[in-house]
């Protein structure tokens, strides 16, 4: 097993059980929700980089409609599956274990297209170049997207952001990104980061805990990371977060 694959196999260990894999919560989402403009009766709804599915979750019950769940994780996917059981939505779910930056279907397929944190991946720019082709005419996108939140930000973020994701942008970069590829903004509203510390840093502090006299070179160096990162957003989070990007396909 190669290293790159190791990791990632560590990552999503020190995931696994979680609700979330990133930062989010449900209040947040329903207002998200609220925030869109009328869709179709049955939209076709895709939940891309998914995880564990608790987007998945929210989507399917306040739309009532099938939601394609797309991974690349099978044991999130599992987990989903499960959650969707104890729910009684399992009817409305449709989990997908695939690659989200080679979708192979129909064009103009997706009615709402929902992505939380997972863009990055392909980078803002090559997701929503990615998915364009795939949404319906007028279709919605609610992305996700770690933003700058000024772009007078200080010297050691800037340096802990080029490492970790050098293709972060300010929000109106990202603006520029959206409408360069056949996207019209609606509204751009930020994560409160309790969201990130009640539902996400906070349950994975316990997940950490758990592995920590692992003799797991890879899962410790993971560890290290993910506290570098914890540390960064105590420090510096009032510069930078999470984004939701509300957009038209046009």
């Amino acid at each position: 097993m190669e290293e790159q694959e190791k990791y990632i196999r560590a990552l999503i260990q020190l995931h696994r059980g979680l609700e979330r894999q990133g930062p989010g919560d449900t209040d947040y989402s329903n207002y998200i929700i609220s925030q869109l403009p009328d869709l179709p009766s049955n939209p076709r709804i895709a939940d891309i980089g998914c995880g564990a599915g608790v987007g998945t979750l929210i989507l399917a019950d306040k739309f009532r409609t099938t939601v394609r769940a797309v991974d690349f994780s099978r044991e999130f996917l599992a987990e989903l599956e499960d959650r969707a059981k104890q729910r009684g939505l399992e009817n409305l779910v449709e989990t997908i274990e695939c690659d989200m930056g080679s979708l192979d279907w129909k064009p103009e397929s997706i009615d709402l297209l929902w992505s939380e944190g997972a863009a990055y991946n392909l980078t803002f720019k090559g997701a929503l170049k990615a998915w364009r082709p795939l949404m319906a005419a007028n279709g919605i996108a609610v992305i996700s997207e770690m933003s700058y939140f000024t772009s007078e930000v200080p010297e050691s973020v800037r340096v802990y952001w080029q490492n970790a994701y050098p293709t972060i942008g300010t929000e109106s970069e990202n603006s520029t990104h959206a409408y360069s590829s056949g996207f019209e903004i609606l509204g751009i509203h930020r994560l409160p980061s309790t969201a990130w510390w009640d539902n996400y840093y906070g349950p994975l502090r316990k997940n950490i805990e758990s592995f920590k006299n692992s003799d797991d070179a890879i899962m410790q160096s993971v560890i290290s990371e993910t506290e570098e990162e914890m540390k960064c957003f105590e420090e510096y989070g009032e510069f930078y977060g999470y984004s939701f990007y509300i957009m038209k396909a046009v």
